[in-house]
Formats: structure tokens, sequence, C-alpha cells
């Protein structure tokens, strides 16, 4: 296969595309998807701070490395989960990388926090994904308010995202198909949330980081096994597979159609927020669901020790 662009043999070939690329072209095809989806949906400018959610993947990891490549004002944030080997690993690899490329860094420590995942989960009867999910969203958020970033954002690429649109559709949670989108505005009490891989796949992001030579991780966590997420990620690849198009087009329809009647539902109906009487995040009880289970991982940390000390 030839590249589409300068007709030198193609490096990486983009069946959704039915096209293909050589390196130098695809590099450039990369950033032309991201300055397209920051252009359209207002993203950020390069007068904005940038606070960037690294996890140590080959999305969060490309998304650092493309816009400090173009010029924008970026720092990351690592929020460490205290998962035993695999968060060592994923720390390792978020601080190499920052340090190698002079990437400014910020590290989020879960157990310092109280909120060590592998205690989380000894406290919750929920899956522990929802729940983690949660805590790296809060602290993002805090972090970025708390720090004065204009623009909080994270890796999700196009497979994440109609993963997550399927998902929330099959269930018709309104709540979620409202906030669903690249950007989300700022409002009282929340940053401003962008996903400038929108546009691009789960394949294009690891082929970025393959060919810049960004060493990521691979390895799933260890709690994640038997997850939805994954599946549906899985029943989307065999239809792009038969039908070209179909992630892009199914994503920019409900863009284009649906999330405006979601959002205007959501502002009938939808549940008002005030700030957790403990940290001070949008809530809608008194206190947040993460100060809640800070509170049940400290209740069992006493009974533990009460339970050590009686003879």
């Amino acid at each position: 296969m030839k590249c589409r662009r300068c007709r030198q043999e193609a490096e990486v070939a983009l069946p959704s595309h039915t096209t293909g690329f050589c390196r130098e072209c695809f590099f450039l095809y990369f950033r032309r998807q991201i300055e397209r989806a920051i252009k359209k949906h207002g993203m950020f400018g390069p007068q904005d701070k940038i606070l960037v959610a690294l996890s140590g993947g080959k999305d969060s990891l490309a998304l650092m490395y493309e816009l400090a490549d173009q010029g924008y004002d970026v720092t990351g944030l690592h929020v460490y989960l205290g998962i035993g080997r695999s968060s060592e690993q994923a720390r390792h690899l978020v601080e190499s990388f920052c340090a190698k490329h002079g990437f400014k860094l910020m590290i989020a420590d879960m157990p310092a926090e109280g909120l060590a995942i592998p205690e989380v989960k000894e406290c919750i009867s929920r899956p522990i994904c929802s729940v983690c999910g949660k805590i790296k969203r809060h602290y993002f958020n805090r972090i970025a308010l708390e720090h004065g970033f204009t623009a909080l954002a994270t890796g999700h690429n196009l497979d994440d995202e109609v993963a997550r649109l399927f998902a929330n559709t099959l269930r018709w949670d309104a709540a979620y198909l409202s906030d669903q989108g690249p950007t989300l505005s700022e409002d009282s009490g929340f940053a401003r949330k962008v996903k400038p891989l929108y546009r691009l796949t789960e394949f294009e992001t690891a082929a970025y980081s393959f060919l810049r030579g960004i060493d990521y991780g691979v390895d799933p966590c260890p709690y994640s096994s038997g997850a939805s997420f994954t599946s549906h990620k899985a029943l989307w690849e065999t239809l792009e597979e038969k039908s070209p198009g179909s992630k892009i087009h199914f994503y920019d329809g409900f863009l284009k159609s649906g999330r405006k009647a979601f959002q205007s539902l959501e502002r009938e109906s939808g549940v008002e927020l005030s700030p957790c009487g403990e940290c001070g995040s949008p809530t809608s009880g008194e206190i947040c669901g993460v100060c809640l289970v800070r509170r049940r991982v400290q209740a069992r940390r006493q009974n533990q020790s009460a339970t050590q000390i009686e003879p």
C-alpha cells in the first residue's frame, strides 16, 4: 500500500478511512485529527493551562506528547491507586515519560488520601471499577480547580467514547447521555473537561505511540476482568470490520441529533447539586460518594485495630 499523501510506502493502514500513511504523514494525520477536534469544539487555546490525566497507557501519554508538541502549556496528573505491582508499574512509566521529555507532573497518592483501591474494594459491595472511576474523576476535577487549570484533558479515544455511549444507550441513562461528548463546559464546582483524541481509534493511538517510541503500559488492571466495557468494545470492533466508519458515524450522529435532547431533559429533571460537607465537591447529598468511601475505609481500619488489641 502507498501513502495517500506522499505516495511513499505506507507504514500504517487505516481501514476505516480506506487508506494508509507513511510514518511522517501519519504523524501529520494524527495531529490534524486533534487540531480538528480542538477547533470544532472550542476545547482550549494557546493561553490555557491544561491538566492532562496520565494513566501510563498509550492514549494519555500520546495525548500529552502531541499537545506539548503543538505548543500547549500542559502538566500531567497521575492518580496513584496503590494496586500493588500494577500501580507501581503505571507510576514508573508516567514518571519516566515525563522526566524524559521534560514535562511537568503531579501525583495524587490515593493510599496517602486514605483511598487505596485494595482497601476500598474490601469496603464496598458493588463493582470496584465504578468506584475507582469515581475516585479518579474526583481528584482530576479537584486538582484542576485547586491549581488554576483552565481545562482538564483525558485520553479517551473513539473506541472508549463509542463503548461508553453504547452502554449508556442500552440503559437509556439520561444523566450520563447528557454529559457524553468531547467537551463538558466548566460549571459551579466542575472544571472544563475535554477529550482531544475522540476522533482517533485505539489502534491509531497505539500506532502513534509505537512510532514515537513511547513506552506505555499494556497490562490490564487486575480488577478489570469481566468488565462489560471490554465486551462492548469487542462488539463495535466486529461491526467496524464489516462496515468501516460505523464508530465515528454513530458518535457524530449522537452529537448532532441526540445530545441536545438529553441535555434539555437533564436541565428539567436533573438533581440539584450542593457542596460536600467535607471536601466541598459538588454532590447530590450532604456528603459526596468519595468522602463516604473514605469513611468506610477508616471505619474498617479502626475495627481491625480494635480486633488486634483485644486479648
